[in-house]
């Protein structure tokens, strides 16, 4: 572990260190980055990881590039469930706040997204927290849990859904039911008092999404929806009882033939595939004996054209607004 101070001058705990070379303009023999060039990010310390964000923002001026640059460089990183929480601005989740040697599937595409927007290492982890929290209000309860519901609607400054569009007639519609104080309560010991909301989205459903994948662009979110696996005489009798969910993320990229890949966080680590890979090992993982879900379909978001402009309408010039749960900036 490690410790380092931030700019508001609060000293906290962390863990360190949780690829290809990318097409960039290479340093020099003496530049202290060339050892970072073929290093995968996910063993890059604060340090050299602030330095490499630097560099990337003057290297590749094109967003949707660093993302997928960064996103690749991130290949082979382990996976692990549950990494963040709010350590030490609370203690409900004594995980810290940020990770840069493993990821699951939601942080590792957080962290991509922050260090792709940041030109250092303080912005790197200001922003994570703005994507991460709800109005960047740093906290368990503020927390983005719920994909669907929470994140990417706290985030709509930095990506828009597509899925309607994209479905048009074939979307599919489904319900959930969100007790977000019974979560917290079992989850974490928290009691609050947050109303139950009977949230109501949609989805792209399998069949429809060979004439999808050619609207999609590099550094898109992908959110992979599922269903538990059940019994009925209609064969989405499960979604419209309110059984469909977010239960997976990851990031848009073409290969270089143009297939569609996704690059995403599972067990046992980052990787990169055909999407159509994705949809058949998750075929078979749910034919297997005791699985308990299935995947249905996609969500696709369209990451905006300057996420930063959008941000600074909502938080002001300086922009991201971040607080601590106590309500002090960060």
């Amino acid at each position: 572990m490690t410790l380092f101070n931030f700019r508001s001058g609060l000293a906290f705990l962390a863990f360190v260190g949780c690829v290809r070379a990318a097409d960039l303009p290479a340093p020099t023999a003496v530049d202290p980055l060339s050892p970072l060039l073929a290093k995968p990010l996910y063993q890059f310390n604060e340090a050299e990881t602030g330095r490499y964000i630097t560099y990337l923002q003057t290297a590749e001026p094109d967003l949707r590039k660093r993302i997928v640059h960064l996103a690749r460089k991130n290949i082979g990183q382990p996976y692990d469930l549950y990494l963040l929480g709010e350590m030490p601005f609370e203690t409900h989740d004594p995980q810290p706040i940020y990770c840069l040697g493993k990821s699951d599937c939601l942080v590792f595409t957080e962290h991509v997204y922050a260090m792709a927007l940041s030109r250092d290492w303080t912005g790197f982890i200001r922003l994570l927290q703005r994507i991460r929290y709800r109005d960047g209000h740093l906290g368990v309860a503020t927390r983005n849990h719920y994909t669907e519901a929470d994140w990417n609607l706290s985030n709509r400054w930095l990506v828009h859904d597509l899925t309607a569009e994209l479905a048009g007639p074939k979307a599919v519609p489904f319900e959930e039911k969100i007790d977000r104080s019974k979560f917290l309560l079992g989850r974490y010991g928290l009691k609050t008092d947050l109303p139950v909301e009977n949230f109501r989205d949609a989805y792209i459903p399998l069949d429809a999404l060979e004439s999808a994948l050619p609207h999609l662009s590099d550094g898109d979110f992908v959110n992979v929806v599922r269903t538990s696996l059940t019994t009925g005489s209609h064969p989405n009798a499960e979604i419209y009882g309110g059984n469909a969910w977010v239960g997976h993320t990851g990031l848009i990229a073409h290969g270089p033939d143009g297939t569609v890949h996704l690059i995403h966080s599972a067990e046992p680590a980052v990787r990169e595939e055909p999407i159509a890979e994705f949809i058949a090992r998750s075929a078979k993982n749910a034919a297997a004996p005791g699985a308990k879900q299935r995947l249905i379909g996609f969500k696709f978001l369209r990451l905006e054209k300057d996420p930063l402009a959008n941000l600074r309408k909502i938080d002001g010039a300086d922009a991201p607004k971040v607080t601590l749960p106590n309500g002090a900036g960060f």
